[in-house]
């Protein structure tokens, strides 16, 4: 069976429903308007995020309006922080196809992104769960709050490890671990049941944006370039560690070429090989297989089995997925 089939499974029915209500969330009369819109839900993706908010819900409790509301909230969310995200860093591709700043220029990118930002606070308030709004307002500021510090750190050319996590911290995986929350919270879950899935979406979160940031290192079909993240002088963490490994050969040379921002072609080339003969590889797996058994432990004592064993598909889906 497909594996994006599998994952959403326990939910099947709940995530169609979503799709219908979410594509009604966004529509607009004004057909200039609507155009945008339509090109942006071609991208469609894998759902990660509301497939995790409904298993949380469901693991709780009975998945309910507010459920629907919330993640469809969040995923407008997402989808405009997505939008600016490519604004932000110039990208051409999204998920394999074209940008839409590539298409449309940065200015109707951003107001665009904007649009689904408006419609997310709309939506947000129609739960009618102010504990629900609170975390979906602080979720947007910890998104900004993630891209300003990552921006911050590529023109101060910070190599530290610390840094790394905090910016992956606030910027992917506050996002699924508020997803995961607010499914709980939607649903009237216990305060522990709520901590649970709080932290288990930051552990999902991190392990999805280092196999994200190893997905850099090869030449595969994964929606972006080889070796963009280099390119835009983003420093994750296979680099990172070869880096910081004092006995790496070539370490200065490589040095250089970072805090030069000399990031050519080749050079890009250089640093990916550099990463790979340096451990950087396996040292992303090895901290990605932590995080992996800390979000297993969590789920250990869920008693719905179904549930239980849609969480594990999810988990191990996002750490060997290969794109």
């Amino acid at each position: 069976m497909d594996q994006k089939i599998l994952i959403a499974e326990p939910i099947a029915a709940e995530l169609e429903k979503f799709k219908s209500y979410y594509k009604q969330s966004i529509s607009c009369d004004n057909i200039r308007i609507q155009s945008i819109i339509d090109y942006i839900m071609k991208s469609d993706g894998k759902h990660i995020r509301p497939i995790l908010l409904f298993l949380a819900a469901k693991s709780c409790g009975n998945i309910n309006e507010v459920t629907y509301n919330s993640a469809i909230t969040i995923e407008l969310l997402h989808t405009a922080s997505l939008i600016h995200d490519d604004v932000v860093d110039e990208s051409k591709m999204r998920r394999g196809r074209v940008s839409l700043n590539a298409i449309y220029d940065n200015k109707m990118a951003v107001l665009a992104g904007d649009y689904f930002l408006s419609t997310a606070l709309i939506k947000s308030v129609l739960t009618g769960n102010i504990d629900i709004i609170s975390e979906i307002s602080d979720l947007g500021r910890n998104l900004a709050e993630g891209e300003l510090n990552q921006l911050s750190l590529v023109k101060e050319i910070i190599i530290d490890e610390r840094e790394y996590f905090e910016v992956i911290k606030k910027k992917t995986a506050s996002l699924m671990s508020v997803c995961m929350k607010v499914g709980a919270i939607s649903v009237n879950a216990t305060e522990e049941e709520i901590e649970t899935f709080e932290s288990l979406g930051e552990y999902i979160g991190i392990c999805f944006q280092m196999r994200d940031d190893i997905f850099d290192y090869f030449d595969h079909n994964v929606g972006k370039p080889t070796g963009n993240d280099i390119h835009e002088g983003k420093i994750t963490l296979p680099l990172l560690h070869a880096l910081t490994n004092k006995n790496a050969k070539n370490r200065d040379k490589m040095l250089a070429i970072v805090n030069s921002k000399a990031f050519t072609d080749e050079n890009i080339q250089l640093l990916i090989s550099f990463a790979k003969e340096n451990g950087g590889i396996e040292y992303t797996y090895k901290k990605m297989e932590e995080y992996k058994n800390k979000a297993l432990n969590l789920i250990s004592s869920i008693k719905d089995d179904s549930m239980r064993k849609g969480l594990e598909d999810v988990i191990y889906y996002i750490v060997n997925r290969s794109y």
